[in-house]
């Protein structure tokens, strides 16, 4: 089937009050590809005050907790983010499985609360350098996903799925178009084993230095749904080019 092209930027930790006018400049511009969905995942602090400054326009969280209250000093549950106005959140992004050391299970039980709560879930699988190196992306990205994803999907259009090679993030270094498309259908095809019909609704989205500039060669690799982007979402002039290269490869497609 044909999945709605899905771009989503990640601010990770950028960003001030003064920069709610960058968000509703993306808002605004993005209202330009109604065929495209459009979503920003800002530091929590600004949600709320992003949330007032764009309505109607998909705001969400880098991360969230698995617990829903609690003794859990410094960490945001999913209640927490709805009340707030998120409609969204990353979990397992590279940067926190590397970092805060988040395993597949603390990955995987974020990504079923959140779903439980309302929110959307984009998760996050990628390999390093020296397993790419090796020869076992394939192999460990599947390992991941199995590990990582949901047991089972009440509500499929609400979770999709980013194959971020950690050695390509914030590097500039891209994987081959080939490389894209064989994680990608691997991808979709351990999707299909394990949610059935259900999986034609989940998006599986490409993310590591994603840019204006090598956008539409991603995006013409037909099982890619559309990018997480990093640095390029920071303002509308870097991001937009991006959406509309969404617009265009689906046109094309």
């Amino acid at each position: 089937m044909a999945r709605r092209m899905y771009v989503v930027g990640n601010w990770k930790m950028h960003g001030l009050s003064s920069d709610i006018a960058e968000v509703a400049s993306i808002a605004s511009a993005a209202r330009a590809f109604p065929k495209v969905d459009v979503a920003l995942c800002l530091p929590a602090i600004l949600i709320e005050r992003a949330v007032r400054a764009v309505p109607g326009f998909p705001i969400g969280s880098q991360d969230v907790h698995e617990a829903e209250k609690g003794a859990h000093t410094g960490c945001i549950s999913a209640a927490m983010l709805l009340d707030a106005g998120a409609s969204l959140t990353i979990v397992g992004h590279s940067e926190r499985r590397e970092a805060q050391r988040e395993s597949d299970d603390e990955v995987r039980a974020k990504a079923e609360a959140a779903l439980a709560a309302g929110l959307s879930v984009i998760l996050c699988v990628g390999e390093s350098l020296s397993v790419r190196e090796a020869g076992s992306a394939v192999a460990t990205v599947e390992e991941q996903l199995r590990r990582s994803i949901p047991a089972a999907l009440a509500t499929p259009g609400r979770f999709a799925v980013a194959y971020e090679p950690i050695w390509a993030i914030g590097t500039g270094k891209v994987p081959s178009i080939a490389d894209i498309a064989e994680m990608h259908d691997a991808i979709r095809r351990q999707l299909d084993s394990a949610y059935g019909e259900g999986s034609s609704a989940v998006r599986v989205l490409y993310g590591g230095s994603v840019k204006a500039s090598n956008a539409a060669e991603i995006f013409s690799v037909p099982s890619v749904d559309g990018a997480l982007v990093g640095g390029a979402s920071l303002t509308a002039a870097d991001f937009l080019p991006i959406v509309e290269a969404a617009a265009v490869a689906r046109q094309s497609s």
